[in-house]
This record gives structure tokens, sequence and C-alpha cells, in this order.
């Protein structure tokens, strides 16, 4: 029997769970600590405003930007490397703030060399989960620095048993909100199953303890209350397939009966009227939900038969284990067509004119999603559904840092911010594609120019046969 797509994509994050792949760690090649650089006469992007601003020198001193200003004004330290900015755009690190970090080895590699420099990790057994952003944050593994949710908190039985704490009651929901807490989470990350009062404890119990609610909107709720309750963010568009029902009359479940089950409301979205929905977003703006719609995943999601096959672009970063749980997890979907994701991008494009908060993501470790490439596929997708590309490029920099609590020190080209930020041959504020135009990276001051970057690369396909 065929399966629902959409319901195959994530279920395949339960079996990927069950370990995080083990490699036998090799180290990154070329990354180089200097105590000082100076980049001199580089265009620096200003994404708050969306401007680039030429002639700027940036003095980089040991993991944070100590001085920007224009290149006859400040003055270059004695014993500095130099770095010569003529032709090049310098712009904050991006942010994949939707991954699963089941290869960190060959994952975080390959996320450096594309840019992408602070992650969210939104579902992983809770210890792997603060082991991979420890090892991360203290340089043991190299790749973004983390925000992590830990397991996923859902109903019972979960659906992902893995990753997941399954929770019969609003008592053992409030007590799996505090044992997270207490484990160090920086999130918590709710899911499909949940019941209506057993969300309202998690959300009761995470405010009180001062922490981010995020996930799927439960089938037991709509979007609306849901973010009326303090659902912080709402992942995959779950919730809003249903949102379009409500609002065209059309009879709505509220019982689990597999995700994305109510995608095909999504083809009624030009049936609702104009100023129906413009109030429905306006209300979820006036709430403070963020959205993460991941719309790569349903892209390469439609198109099984590559995954089936082996033989795809980039396949050389994606390890045995991975493709062969692709693979399984694919077996009996059918290609579908184009118009599904579609409908998804335009719909993205619809929130973001709504004014509602957008986070690129890309869902790293489902199907099709792979690691740093996809989010630059993410950022041309919003670009080319109409979102304007300096909007697209603060919603992966600035918009997440802020979400995340990380806006004091990343997100933009700043003094006294941390120095992980992108040196492009191209201005993204003209294209978003632009932004795969790397010349080099500071992770955390930690200097790859492009042959260190390579090589980074070069090490993840090796790790990747492993």
């Amino acid at each position: 029997m065929r399966r629902p797509m959409f319901s195959v994509l994530l279920v395949s994050l339960g079996i990927l769970g069950l370990c995080i792949l083990g490699t036998e760690p090799i180290a990154a090649l070329g990354g180089t600590d200097v105590l000082c650089y100076a980049i001199l006469d580089v265009t620096a992007i200003d994404v708050q405003a969306g401007e680039a601003r030429p002639g700027q020198t940036i003095v980089v001193s040991g993991d944070r930007i100590a001085r920007i200003g224009d290149v006859d004004e400040v003055a270059v330290p004695s014993g500095a490397r130099i770095i010569d900015g003529r032709g090049l755009f310098l712009m904050p690190g991006l942010c994949d703030a939707h991954i699963h970090l089941v290869d960190p080895e060959v994952f975080g590699r390959a996320m450096v060399a594309n840019g992408v420099l602070f992650a969210r990790d939104t579902g992983l057994p809770t210890d792997a989960a603060l082991e991979i952003r420890a090892g991360l944050r203290d340089g043991d593994l190299v790749g973004p620095e983390l925000v992590v949710t830990g397991a996923v908190l859902d109903g019972e039985p979960p659906i992902i048993p893995a990753i997941s704490i399954g929770l019969g009651s609003s008592e053992a929901a409030r007590a799996a909100v505090r044992q997270q807490a207490a484990a160090g989470v920086d999130m918590i990350k709710v899911y499909s199953r949940l019941d209506r009062g057993t969300l309202l404890a998690i959300l009761g119990e995470a405010d009180a303890l001062g922490l981010k609610v995020v996930g799927h909107v439960p089938e037991s709720v709509s979007v609306r209350e849901a973010a009326s309750a303090g659902l912080a963010c709402s992942e995959h568009f779950f919730g809003f397939e249903r949102l379009i029902g409500e609002l065209l009359g059309l009879p709505v479940r509220r019982e689990y009966v597999g995700m994305g089950a109510d995608a095909g409301y999504l083809l009624r979205l030009g049936d609702v009227d104009a100023q129906t929905m413009a109030r429905a977003l306006g209300q979820l703006r006036g709430s403070g939900l963020t959205v993460c719609p991941t719309v790569n995943v349903f892209r390469v999601g439609v198109h099984t038969s590559q995954f089936q096959s082996g033989e795809f672009p980039l396949a050389e970063y994606i390890s045995p284990t991975v493709l062969e749980t692709w693979r399984s997890l694919w077996s009996e979907q059918e290609d579908l067509p184009d118009v599904l994701w579609q409908a998804w991008a335009r719909f993205a494009a619809r929130l973001h004119a709504a004014g509602l908060p957008l986070l690129v993501g890309t869902d790293l470790c489902t199907p099709g999603s792979l690691p740093g490439f996809s989010v630059h596929d993410e950022m041309q997708i919003w670009q080319d559904a109409g979102i304007p590309a300096a909007d697209v490029l603060r919603s992966a920099t600035l918009v997440a840092a802020s979400f995340m609590g990380l806006d004091d020190r990343l997100g933009t080209v700043a003094e006294d911010k941390t120095a992980s930020m992108v040196l492009l041959r191209a201005n993204p504020l003209e294209d978003v594609r632009n932004a795969r135009e790397i010349e080099a990276v500071f992770l955390r001051g930690t200097y790859y120019d492009r042959a260190a970057l390579d090589r980074l690369l070069a090490e993840a396909r090796d790790l990747a046969k492993r």
C-alpha cells in the first residue's frame, strides 16, 4: 500500500534517531587560528537594513569582531593577518533552523563549508543532543554552533519512540518539561499526537521556566489555539493546512490519523476569501508565532525515485547508513506532482507578506535534505516565490539569531559580536543564489579560506563512505 508522502517524510527521524552515526573523527584541515585579522576594503552586508556598505575594514580579534569602519578610519593592528576584501562581500553566518544532526562528523563539515554557522537541532535523544552541542562548542567537533530541544514531547504512544517522550497526562507533561529543563535543553519540542490538555500543560510549564515551545501543531488543536496558548514556532506548516479547511468551513478532524493527512486542503488556498485569510494570519502574527516552513523538504519529497536509486546530486555527502534508511522509507512512494511543494512555497510568501517571522530550515536528515547545501536551496525557493532577497537573508541570519536568543552575538556583522561570518564573491542582497559563492568563512574567529573549505568538503565525503 502506498504511504502518504508527508507522513513518511518525518517518520524517517524515528529510524535515524536510533543512534547517532558513529564515525571515528579525523582532524579538520586548514582552519587557521590567528590572534588578529584585518579584512580590508570589503563590502559589509547589513542584513538588518538590507544594505551593502562598501569600503569597510573589519578587524577580528580572537573570536570577536573588534572594529568596523571605513577603510581610511580603522587602524590595522600591528601583526594582524591581512585579508584583501576588494570585490568581496561579508555577511553574517547562515542558520539552519531545523535539523537533526544524526551524522555530526559529516554534516558539520559540510554545513561550515556552505556558510551555515549556527543551527537548531529539533529532535534527538536528549543526552546525544547535549553531547553534540558541547562537542561543537568546545571544538571537539567541526560544525555550527547548536541550539537543541533534545527529545520530542509527544502523546502516548509516541510517533517516533527513539527520540520521543510519550506523555499521557498533564502531570507527566509538566514533569517532562522540568526534566528537559534540568538537563539543559534550550527549547522544548512538541509533536503531533499530543492531546489538547497535555499540550496546554507543556506550554504552561515551559513558560514558567522561561523556555520556548516549538514543533508540530498537534492534531488535537488548531494553529490559532496553539499560538494563542504560547507555541512559539510552527514547524513544516503543520496546522496551516487545517486552518485553510477551517476558513472554508470544511470538516476538520481533531484526532491524529497521520502527519500531513490534511495536506490536500492546501490546494484549496485560492478558495479562501482574502480578507478572511488576512484576519487569521494577522491573529497569528499578533500571538507572536514564528514559522519554519522547510519548503525544500516537500520539493525533494515529491521526487522519490532518485533517492531509491541513490543517484542524485551531492549523494557523496550521505552515508550508506542514511541512504539505506531513505531507500526503505521511500520504497513504496511514487513521484508526486510539483504543484504540491509549489503551493507551499506560495504560502510561505503569503505568510511573509502578512508579517509572520519566518525561519530558514531544512529538516536535515530527512530524505533529500543535504547538509548546508539545502539551506541555499530553501533560500532560493523563497526568493523564487516572491520574497525579496534581503528578507530571505534576514530570515537566515538575524531573525533566526533573535528567535534563538543569540542576537547579542550572532545574526549581524557588528562590533563586539562573535566572528562567525562568510566572505562571498557576489552580493547576496541582489540574488540569494550569490550566498553560494563562498570565498572564505570565519567560524568563531577561526578562518577557513577556500582551500580549507574544500578540504572540509573532502573530509566530509571521506567520512560519509565509512
